[in-house]
């Protein structure tokens, strides 16, 4: 059977007012529109987008015009990071937390109907607040599956709920003299398990602390703790972890990415750097941006979350893609705005950024009025060119095209009942077809009124 797409265009004056999606990592305005608020059916790319909202406990699916049209409930999105969808209508998403801690228990898949097909929680024993030792796996911020490196929809891949093996990036908790002499550390360490759950790869930040360049004046800055975090030291404060994938430079020689070695983003450091599987930093950028021409077009990136390779079959596949946050990040000298030498760079803006991973072309960026959001995030390459990008503090999700139009745009939620926070996580878009058991919904276009037109009666 041919599924279609029924299209009906409308205005609506409580569409979007550009003017009110600011970002809630500034000052939030009291009354703004949410759900969908510009929607252009001929030049965005129609499907589902799965959000990962924080403090909601479930994994959430919207249509273009932003009704909920599926939901799991279970799951703790604000300790693990992203829910995702696979073909055949299942979902994987983090379960539990252990407060203070920002990690979660474990990994489930759902079916359709919420049964449980697939879990993963064995890594470590912890002592939960009450005295009780459980086992955990401490994931953290991200995890990925060896056959669906990014994560996202591109064209071939079709991801498993089972059998496939799993990246997570995990806490493990040590001490550590080459990090912070006599200080307990909140290391990060990711684990590859196989479909057996077994673990077959390992790797742990602080091992590796003399390999990322950093200066003495970073090195005497990360030694020497200002605060106590979250129980422990979180100097390196990964949150992402993700396989390069298939790409074009591996397929012309360049082993530096084999599509099994790992991206990793610090976001307290600035760096982004590519492991092997012998553990070896084969490849980095960052955290000083000012050493090379090609590094200064790049212009410093802080605090980036969701470093990635645009996988094949999309427009730039192979090129690097990052959220680069903006906020403060970085160690190195005491300064006015930094005085233990720690979040030495600033700014108050964010942006996405491509970048050829060779040559380190600025390929393409995206810097909007307004465009803010000091943590969490990401951005997805679609198939029609376009990307979508999640600026999470704000709820805000949008779809630009390559020229910055932005062609969709989405804002979750309000403050209400229980929930302290209208944030997303992340958001991903996905061809209708990969939940099979949803009818296809109409898209109504939606255009927003001129600018400073919109009134509350």
């Amino acid at each position: 059977m041919v599924r279609r797409k029924m299209v009906r265009r409308i205005s609506v004056i409580g569409g979007a007012v550009c003017a009110f999606t600011i970002a809630l990592a500034w000052a939030a305005p009291s009354v703004y529109p949410t759900g969908t608020t510009v929607y252009d059916p001929d030049r965005a790319f129609g499907g589902y987008t799965v959000l990962s909202p924080l403090g909601e406990g479930a994994a959430v699916v919207i249509d273009m015009n932003g009704n909920v049209v599926k939901s799991w409930d279970g799951y703790t999105l604000s300790a693990g990071g992203p829910a995702r969808i696979l073909p055949g209508g299942y979902v994987i998403a983090p379960v539990g937390a252990n407060p203070p801690k920002q990690e979660s228990l474990g990994l489930v898949g759902k079916d359709i109907d919420g049964n449980v097909v697939w879990e993963l929680n064995r890594n470590e024993r912890i002592e939960t607040g009450d005295g009780e030792t459980i086992w955990s796996l401490r994931q953290h911020h991200d995890w990925q599956r060896e056959d669906f490196p990014a994560g996202y929809y591109s064209p071939g891949p079709t991801p498993a709920v089972t059998g496939a093996n799993t990246l997570v990036l995990t806490h493990t908790t040590r001490m550590n003299d080459k990090v912070a002499p006599g200080r307990e550390i909140e290391e990060d360490r990711i684990i590859e398990v196989n479909g057996a759950g077994e673990i077959v790869w390992e790797w742990i930040a602080g091992d590796h602390i003399d390999a990322f360049r950093f200066s003495d004046a970073a090195r005497t800055s990360i030694a020497t703790p200002a605060g106590p975090g979250r129980g422990a030291y979180d100097w390196f404060h990964i949150n992402s972890a993700t396989y390069v994938g298939p790409n074009r430079f591996f397929d012309a020689g360049d082993a530096r990415f084999a599509p099994e070695n790992v991206i990793i983003s610090s976001r307290q450091s600035s760096i982004v750097a590519i492991i092997d599987r012998d553990g070896d930093i084969v490849w980095q950028l960052g955290p000083d941006f000012s050493a090379t021409p090609a590094l200064l077009r790049i212009r410093q990136i802080i605090g980036q979350h969701h470093a990635h390779f645009i996988p094949q079959g999309l427009p730039g596949a192979g090129n690097m893609l990052i959220f680069d946050n903006g906020g403060s990040s970085g160690y190195g000298s005491p300064s006015p705005i930094a005085p233990g030498g720690s979040g030495i760079y600033a700014r108050a803006t964010s942006r996405v950024v491509e970048i050829d991973p060779v040559t380190l072309e600025l390929v393409w960026s995206y810097a909007g009025p307004n465009f803010f959001s000091t943590n969490i995030s990401g951005a997805q390459r679609l198939p029609n060119g376009n990307t979508l990008i999640t600026e999470g503090a704000g709820g805000r999700l949008f779809e630009v095209t390559a020229e910055g139009d932005i062609v969709w745009e989405y804002m979750h939620g309000v403050f209400s009942g229980a929930r302290q926070s209208n944030a997303v996580y992340r958001g991903y878009r996905l061809p209708y077809d990969w939940i099979p058991q949803l009818e296809v919904p109409d898209e109504v276009a939606v255009t927003p009124p001129p600018l400073g037109e919109f009134r509350v009666p």
